[in-house]
């Protein structure tokens, strides 16, 4: 069956026509002939939204009981039966009435959306969970009904209900939201200008991030590259620097200028020399960024500008923030910089701002590595001294008479310097040009090709083998510099995701994610398949690029084993960017099976306990059936005998005792059958705020009368609890006391409360237990030390512990205090407690809540 769709209304404060508008739109669909009905909607007594509900079919609601009131609910079994197309749900935050199917609406929502039905409800902004602390520093009133934030974001469509706070304010003051009497009082308070302003624009802030995520998802499906400035995102570009902390600083200024900005740092590892980069600063700036609510990201790329840009425009930025050049005055000969560059290539739809810093003009230091191989700039000075040197210099030592030493010692310097700058080739061609020269020129016979005397031939060779060998040591220790360089880049990188994989922060969409972003790529996927014959699956995918379906349809795969792969979509990368996608790919088949395993262990463990319930409703049934059987069984043969005449009174006696012994059996029966079925996952446990003083005094008919004494306070908050199971864990753990108890010393019933948690204490002055015994103890079929098969030591611990899970509770033993065993059962105080509002009854709803706030 396929799930129902959701629509909400959403608002920012009462009153701003989500109700109305709800109903407008199920007029709207019934005169397209789609079967639409009310299930509940409060019209709180405004004559416009009261008339709006005439035409459409309502559901009768259902009447519960509630401390001496009666309370109007949604019937969520009605609807169900009736299955209409839509059903209107009005205040999707409402907490129910006890003894309704589920404490909250969203949760009656949820099964109406499970059975197929789409529902049209309404919320506040000040009713969604994440926004409680901030609505409370706003308004200064803490909201009681909630509804989880990723309810709402589910929804197929949300549709904002928006009112200018002044009108808002006119339409309280003409009587259209709350009666007369509470107008002045509401102004006064929850509808104050200011309160509304912020509640207004916390409405328009949730709803913009939930299009930019819509907006987002689109521009990935649909591969749109170019920039749309739909919201202010903000990419400052960070080199290593000090300077960076400024730039971030000066970017998240940008940002709050604008709603909604948001902040992205990028670093871009690369390896030609550029930058510098301190991972001691890298990490300082991370943190600066994170703690500021922006994000941190690593990317390698050889060319810093176009890497940059290509980064802001994969994330649809609108702002790029990169800081004044620190290079020297002289250092621009060799190019314009990357700012300059960034700035050039940005384009109409990327503002570029160059932000000034302490740092500028004194020079970038001395890199660490120096990052790659000679760079173009470097390699033509090399060939414009290694070719354009030599003649220039012999013609300046024509006019100077050194000799020959000298001068062949200058044109090895020559050699040298073009070996520095442009390494092996300009090089070599320096010492070929600088060895012509010397035989022409210096060498008798002069101004002709030939060497008379072997000294001087000897003096050329080794001229040429000295420019040679520098020339080699040079460029050795380039692409040395290059590969140190590019490896610390790499380590990095990889420092920085096995960090977050062993720490289980990076999910495997995550990872693919930081893999396509390291990389510069269109999509990444994780391919499997069982076999070598087997079709390949996708087990997670990112981006935006072309699907693929098999390793082979990749741009770049890497094999993880023999049935996995790492299928990346984009550009060809070279093979020494292999090395680093391969660890990329490990890590990830680690993450899926790390993640896999993590399945297959939670559903042992709720194998591993739902066998060992089912063991203690086996010693249970076993051991607490057989009592009232026996009790039945005895009174069923006495009536039955013939050698004994009884009179009314035995007989009436004897029949008291089958009864109260059946009434027994189905009690624990269903209870046992409940248990049963909650741990096979087709029932779930009925939790309701309930007041202990309701259930455990109900728990203790089972004991002898003095037995146990109970204290239980009245202030003692309500607790979430299924009353049934509650009642039947407290009656096995006091007729377990009872047994173990002294003669004459009553078990002490005790309740208290601890924080957010309810304590109920049981404890007897028997014998005790062993600490090493306080767990076997709970074990179905266990009885401590001598005591006879009939005592059942431990009856129904198993079953009482169980039972205790189930609620979201424990139930563990202590020693008391002087003597004796104490049974600790804790239970989750209620969330919120429902109060009666003298004048108008139960409070429903987001309106109900204002109604509070207003008096």
């Amino acid at each position: 069956m396929a799930r129902g769709k959701l629509r909400i209304y959403l608002g920012a404060a009462p009153g701003v026509g989500k109700t109305y508008a709800m109903l407008s739109e199920a007029h709207r669909r019934v005169e397209r002939g789609t079967d639409c009905v009310v299930a509940v909607v409060e019209h709180h007594d405004r004559p416009r939204t009261e008339v709006m509900l005439r035409g459409l079919e309502q559901v009768p609601r259902r009447e519960l009981e509630y401390r001496g009131g009666v309370f109007p609910e949604m019937d969520l079994d009605a609807v169900l039966a009736r299955r209409p197309g839509v059903a209107l749900v009005d205040e999707l935050a409402h907490t129910n009435v006890p003894g309704s199917r589920h404490s909250k609406r969203w949760q009656d929502v949820e099964d109406l959306l499970a059975a197929g039905i789409d529902v049209v409800s309404t919320v506040n902004i000040q009713h969604l969970e994440s926004l409680g602390d901030v609505v409370e520093s706003i308004t200064g009133v803490r909201q009681q009904e909630t509804v989880p934030d990723e309810v709402v974001r589910r929804a197929d469509q949300i549709e904002l209900v928006d009112m200018s706070p002044e009108a808002l304010r006119r339409r309280m003051a003409h009587g259209n939201i709350y009666r007369p009497d509470k107008v002045d009082a509401a102004l006064s308070n929850h509808f104050r200008p200011g309160n509304l302003t912020a509640l207004r624009e916390l409405a328009l802030l949730w709803v913009a991030d939930r299009v930019d995520a819509r907006l987002t998802r689109y521009r990935s499906e649909q591969g749109v590259s170019r920039i749309w400035g739909s919201r202010e995102r903000i990419v400052v570009g960070l080199t290593g620097g000090p300077e960076g902390r400024t730039l971030i600083r000066r970017a998240v200024r940008l940002a709050e200028k604008g709603a909604g900005g948001e902040v992205l740092a990028v670093y871009i590892a690369r390896s030609d020399g550029l930058t510098s980069a301190s991972p001691k600063e890298l990490a300082l700036q991370r943190t600066l960024v994170e703690d500021l609510g922006g994000t941190f990201h690593h990317v390698v790329g050889d060319d810093i500008p176009a890497a940059l840009l290509a980064f802001a425009r994969g994330v649809n930025a609108t702002q790029l923030v990169l800081g004044s050049s620190r290079r020297r005055a002289w250092q621009y000969v060799f190019g314009p910089g990357v700012g300059a560059t960034v700035a050039r290539e940005s384009g109409p739809d990327l503002d570029v701002h160059i932000v000034t810093h302490g740092e500028i003009a004194k020079g970038r230091g001395l890199p660490v590595a120096r990052g790659a191989r000679l760079g173009r700039s470097r390699r033509v000075w090399g060939w414009l001294v290694g070719v354009a040197g030599p003649p220039i210099l012999t013609a300046l030592l024509s006019a100077v008479d050194l000799g020959l030493a000298n001068d062949m010692l200058l044109l090895l310097a020559l050699t040298v310097a073009a070996a520095l700058l442009g390494g092996l080739l300009p090089a070599l061609a320096s010492a070929a040009v600088g060895s012509l020269l010397l035989n022409y020129f210096y060498t008798p016979p002069l101004h002709r090709w030939t060497v008379s005397d072997p000294k001087n031939i000897v003096a050329i060779v080794i001229f040429v083998a000295v420019g040679a060998a520098v020339a080699s040591v040079v460029d050795l220790a380039a692409r040395r510099t290059h590969q140190a360089a590019r490896l610390r880049a790499e380590s990095e990188i990889l420092s920085f995701l096995a960090g977050n994989v062993l720490r289980g922060e990076t999910g495997l969409e995550e990872l693919l994610e930081r893999v396509r972003e390291t990389f510069g790529m269109e999509s990444a996927a994780l391919l499997e398949r069982a076999g070598d014959v087997e079709p390949w699956t996708c087990a997670a995918r990112v981006g935006r690029g072309r699907p693929v379906e098999r390793p082979d349809q990749a741009d770049v795969d890497v094999p993880v084993g023999d049935h996995m792969a790492l299928a990346l979509t984009g550009r060809v990368l070279p093979a020494e960017d292999r090395r680093v996608l391969a660890a990329f790919a490990a890590q990830a088949a680690v993450v899926l099976d790390r993640s896999r395993l993590q399945e297959e262990a939670d559903r042992a463990r709720t194998l591993a306990e739902g066998n060992r319930i089912r063991t203690a409703l086996l010693a249970a049934v076993s051991h607490d059936l057989r009592t009232p059987l026996a009790g039945i069984k005895a009174a069923v043969t006495s009536l039955r005998s013939e050698d004994v005449d009884w009179s009314e009174e035995d007989r009436a006696e004897l029949l008291e005792g089958i009864e109260e012994g059946a009434d027994r059996l189905d009690h624990l029966v269903g209870n046992l059958l409940d248990m049963s079925r909650l741990q096979t996952g087709t029932v779930t446990p009925l939790i309701r705020e309930i007041d202990l003083d309701e259930v455990v005094p109900v728990a203790l008919g089972g004991v002898p009368e003095g037995s146990a004494e109970l204290d239980v306070p009245e202030t003692l908050p309500m607790v979430a609890v299924d009353p049934g199971l509650l009642e039947r864990a407290v009656a096995n753990l006091v007729e377990n006391a009872v047994k173990y108890a002294p003669p004459g010393t009553p078990v002490l019933v005790a309740a208290s409360a601890l924080a957010d948690r309810v304590e109920v204490r049981v404890a007897d002055r028997g014998p005790g237990v062993p600490d090493v015994a306080k767990d076997r103890i709970f074990e179905p079929f266990q009885r401590y030390g001598d005591a006879p098969r009939g005592a059942g030591v431990g009856l129904g611990l198993a079953v009482a512990r169980g039972f205790a899970e189930a609620m979201g509770g424990t139930l563990n033993a202590e020693d008391t205090p002087g003597g004796g065993l104490t049974m600790v059962l804790t239970l989750r105080a209620a969330g919120s407690r429902l109060s009666l509002l003298p004048a108008d009854g139960y409070a429903e709803g987001p309106a109900a809540d204002s109604e509070r706030q207003a008096s």
